[in-house]
């Protein structure tokens, strides 16, 4: 309390701290988007998403275990797979303030024209105010 008995008004800083506070509702949303169009961006090929959305020190691993960086993950998305119609499905989004796991399955069709499909876990973490994916791991079925 001031010395004129007042409660004194927060600094600006401070302010701005609080109304830059998300709720779990809100980080749920957002990462539901997030992991719908990660998904989307494969399909596409939409390496401009991946360039905003992907942490500096992104990790993905592959089905056959190889490991590769986020420079080698955009350029393998960037080439035309002939996958089509590639969807994710029972999502289980489990936010951790600022982490977050994503779990899904996904399916999709060949270029053979047969059905194919695997499972996801992507981890997200908040950089610098926005989510950002630092990790993912990819199977198929």
């Amino acid at each position: 309390m001031s010395v004129s008995g007042r409660i004194p008004s927060p600094k600006p800083a401070l302010l701005t701290r609080i109304t830059a506070i998300r709720t779990p509702e809100q980080d749920r949303e957002t990462l539901v988007a997030l992991n719908h169009h990660y998904v989307r961006s494969v399909g596409e090929a939409d390496t401009a998403w991946f360039e905003t959305s992907l942490a500096k020190d992104f990790l993905n691993t592959n089905p056959d275990e190889t490991l590769m960086g986020r420079a080698a993950f955009i350029a393998q998305t960037s080439r035309v797979s002939g996958l089509r119609n590639i969807r994710e499905h029972a999502a289980v989004v489990r936010p951790f303030g600022d982490f977050a796991i994503t779990h899904a399955r996904t399916t999709v069709q060949q270029p053979d024209g047969l059905e194919g499909g695997g499972r996801y876990t992507n981890d997200w973490l908040v950089r610098e105010g926005s989510w950002r994916c630092v990790s993912a791991r990819v199977t198929r079925l």
